[in-house]
């Protein structure tokens, strides 16, 4: 690899928040069943891309980490709870954040002991229904072996950040209200009683979102979310930072790219438009649910 690429692109500033890339895999497996295969990453190929990390000096925060100089950047104030606004200095010069969604088992597996080895933080977002031993609480089809319980905790034991994914993995935007309000809580609460510690993010199921999400995941108290969107840029709503997805598809060099901020891929960039175009669509379809009384 040539010496220039590990270099920070004209314009990217030493930790801000605008720029910095939020990485999002799934599952971590050689052989992942047909309903994860589109985004999972082999174990291999994970390491590799971990140690590219190491390599090029990355230093990778928890999401919320991003999420408080986010919020900073665009209004100037802490996010709640914080005694005064954490200046910029915050974040290391080469920042990214590793996010994994859902809670599969691979990730305590696979996952865990590369970050490890590299001294890496990641943040889990967890469905609480999907748990392998969620015992009443059980809800939604998981898609593969999950995460227990202990597994959680034991993450979290080791610096990994725990966030929020829903309780049963629903589709956030066709819910109702009652309904939406009773996944978040029940999934925050759950998490918060089990692990002794504050949640204070989440990241949208499917990456489906709206304002009244929004709204609700705020009310529900959350303090930051992750949609996908693809992309990197200034952020405007520290409820919907975008993220990068990270597939099976995804090339060595692909990754080096995404994570140096040197552009993004033509996949991504299509990617994002559809996901532009498809939230009108699922906007008018609950608007349509809601006025034919289905929600």
């Amino acid at each position: 690899m040539s010496e220039t690429r590990g270099r920070r692109p004209p314009g990217r500033e030493p930790g801000a928040a605008a720029d910095v890339p939020v990485l999002m895999y799934h599952s971590i497996r050689e052989r992942p069943p047909r309903a994860t295969a589109g985004l999972a990453v082999r174990p291999g190929e994970f390491a590799d891309q971990m140690a590219l990390l190491k390599e090029r000096g990355f230093t990778p925060v928890p999401f919320s980490a991003v999420a408080r100089t986010a919020d900073t950047a665009a209004t100037g104030a802490a996010l709640p709870g914080e005694s005064e606004p954490p200046g910029k200095g915050e974040l290391p010069d080469k920042p990214v954040a590793i996010t994994f969604d859902d809670g599969y088992a691979d990730f305590h597996e696979q996952a865990l002991p590369v970050l490890e080895k590299h001294g890496f933080t990641a943040t889990v977002f967890v469905t609480t229904g999907w748990l392998a031993d969620a015992g009443a609480d059980a809800a939604g089809r998981p898609l593969d072996r999950m995460l227990a319980w202990t597994q959680v905790r034991e993450a979290a034991a080791h610096g990994v950040e725990i966030g929020g994914h829903s309780h049963s993995h629903p589709q956030l935007d066709q819910l109702g209200d009652a309904e939406l309000r009773s996944e978040l809580t029940r999934n925050r609460g759950l998490l918060e009683d089990r692990l002794g510690r504050a949640v204070t993010t989440m990241a949208y199921p499917y990456g489906y979102s709206s304002l009244r999400v929004r709204r609700a995941v705020r009310a529900a108290g959350y303090d930051a979310a992750c949609s996908v969107e693809n992309r990197l840029g200034r952020v405007t709503d520290v409820l919907a930072i975008p993220r990068l997805t990270v597939r099976m598809s995804t090339s060595l060099g692909t990754f080096e790219r995404l994570a140096d901020g040197r552009g993004i891929p033509l996949i991504y960039l299509k990617d994002h438009a559809l996901t532009r175009g498809y939230a009108v669509v699922r906007r008018t379809r609950y608007a349509v649910r809601r006025v034919t009384g289905r929600v």
